[in-house]
């Protein structure tokens, strides 16, 4: 809503300070020539003319010095919106970054244990019942990677003898087979996993009928 008592109404822009400069330009220029005309037709100036001109000067005067003023406010409010955008814009990547950072962190963090086992695991390969001991630790290493796929929140998407889910499953082959339900899930090739609502990988799976 505009403000009534504001010399102003218009809102103020460069080229509305340059439009009111001209006006008051213009107007000048006709009081000097209407003062010369009527000095060299009469002989000295129409005084009334004359005072109604430097009237309309005085007051396209104080019109351009608002329109200057509002016009510098508005530039400094939006240098200072646009500074503290900025601001806000980097510190959120910023933090971004740091979350990203701080995620990859923890992640591994929890995932370095399985890389140890691993490593306790082919100690024992050329050893007396190697064999036996690799599969042990693979056991091992298993059961402790589940365990921290689980602290994380990830889950193992059901597959096998459930209803296909396009949503959770990827069909990669298709049989008929009587003996089993409609849209039945076979067979799993590879496991999915579930993290929330958010699927990190689909199971891969064979399909009946």
């Amino acid at each position: 809503m505009e403000d009534k008592n504001n010399p102003v109404s218009e809102e103020i822009t460069e080229e509305t300070v340059e439009e009111t400069a001209e006006t008051l330009a213009e107007a000048e220029a006709e009081a000097e020539m209407t003062e010369t005309s009527e000095e060299k037709e009469e002989g000295k100036p129409s005084k009334k003319k004359a005072k109604k001109l430097e009237s309309e000067c005085a007051e396209l005067k104080k019109k351009l010095e608002a329109a200057e003023n509002e016009l510098a406010e508005a530039n400094d409010k939006y240098t200072r919106l646009f500074a503290e955008y900025d601001n806000y814009r980097k510190r959120s990547a910023k933090e971004r970054a740091g979350i990203y950072a701080d995620a990859s962190a923890e992640t591994l963090t929890e995932i370095l244990p399985i890389l140890d086992n691993m490593e306790r695991a082919l100690q024992f390969k050329d050893a007396q019942g190697g064999e036996e001991n690799m599969a042990k630790g693979i056991e091992m290493i298993m059961k402790s990677f589940s365990e921290v796929l689980s602290k994380m929140g990830v889950t193992e998407i059901e597959a096998l003898g459930k209803t296909f889910d396009p949503n959770l499953h990827n069909a990669v082959m298709h049989i008929e087979d009587e003996s089993f339900g409609e849209a039945e899930i076979v067979e799993v090739f590879m496991k999915g996993y579930i993290k929330g609502d958010k699927v990190l990988r689909y199971a891969m799976v064979k399909v009946a009928n």
